[in-house]
């Protein structure tokens, strides 16, 4: 088979989906530990999101009313919930504070200014004000 036939081959064998994103948020892992959640891949789903473990836990805090603890790569919640409920709070943080509403990228970091919290887009310029946890 020459390098033809081969890459025909090869492209025949590889599926190339339109419709995938290039951002996806990580789902959580985790376990109850009695009335606790344990989030065993925090420090991952924090690093896909690139943002502070402290500022996803404070609005995860906010968010589903309980108090919580970050333990390494770990994060220990003070009741039981499940990954459905916390991923979706996990989404709703993305949308928030990670993905640009104007070009829909999620390449933005945060920065504060006068007291205002922003996410700016490092891909088109943008700059949200954003409410502050």
């Amino acid at each position: 088979m020459n390098y033809e036939e081969m890459l025909d081959s090869a492209y025949e064998e590889v599926e190339v989906s339109e419709e995938s994103e290039r951002f996806e948020v990580l789902k959580v892992m985790g376990h109850h530990e009695g009335v606790r959640t344990v989030i065993t891949n925090f420090g991952k789903v924090v690093a896909c999101l690139r943002r502070k473990p402290e500022h996803l836990l404070k609005f995860l805090s906010k968010e589903l009313g309980i108090q919580g603890e970050i333990r390494g790569e770990r994060l220990i919640l003070s009741r039981k919930l499940s990954s459905k409920n916390v991923n979706a709070k996990i989404e709703k943080y993305a949308r928030q504070y990670v993905i640009c509403t104007k070009c829909g990228k999620p390449d933005t970091e945060l920065s504060e200014e006068g007291g205002k919290l922003f996410v700016r887009c490092l891909a088109c310029g943008a700059k949200n004000e954003v409410h502050k946890i």
